[in-house]
């Protein structure tokens, strides 16, 4: 097979390539289009948990290191480097916001979600946040952009105290983040609860 990589990827080797590489902030994953070099048993489970081969990566700075290069393209999420790029699975969304604070009050307050693995966002416009109803049950999913196509599901005890700062407006509650009002459920809906 010309023009394919045969050599199989590792964990170990994508670690080591990005430790090489790393420099401050993020590294630019936008701009790295390398060879698909296959799949690499790697699935990042509802809860946040990361899973290699099957067992919990338990060291935190290793989960971190591989969120930094996580990339979303047609509905797929890739660890890349600069030389490669292997396919893995996520369950739900990569991110579990794990917690937020709020600055301001009302229209001009500002929420800021931090992820299991450190991340930071600001919902607003670059960092919208939407809810999705299980069909059947009803139950909500709440997420947050955190960046480039890369969402966080927000973890249930944060939902709720999103809940607690909701406001009714335009026949909608939800929450007020920079400016902008993101539509939790519709305000008729409550009202038999």
């Amino acid at each position: 097979m010309s023009g394919q990589n045969t050599v199989t990827p590792s964990a170990e080797g994508i670690a080591a390539t990005v430790r090489a590489a790393k420099s401050r902030g993020l590294p630019p994953v936008h701009l790295w289009n390398p060879e698909y070099c296959g799949e690499l048993d790697i699935r990042i489970a509802r809860d946040g948990t990361w899973f290699y081969l099957g067992t919990p990566i338990g060291r935190p700075e290793l989960v971190k290191l591989f969120s930094s290069i996580l990339k979303k393209e047609d509905g797929s999420y890739y660890l890349v480097t600069p030389v490669e790029k292997v396919g893995i699975v996520v369950d739900d969304a990569p991110f579990v916001a794990v917690d937020f604070e709020v600055s301001g009050q009302g229209r001009d307050q500002v929420l800021r979600f931090e992820t299991q693995v450190g991340d930071f966002a600001d919902a607003g416009p670059d960092h919208p946040v939407r809810v999705v109803r299980d069909a059947e049950t009803g139950e909500p999913s709440p997420y947050v952009l955190i960046r480039a196509e890369l969402e966080a599901l927000i973890d249930r005890k944060s939902f709720y105290r999103l809940v607690e700062l909701g406001e009714h407006h335009n026949g909608w509650f939800g929450i007020w983040s920079k400016g902008m009002f993101f539509e939790v459920i519709p305000s008729a809906e409550l009202d038999g609860i």
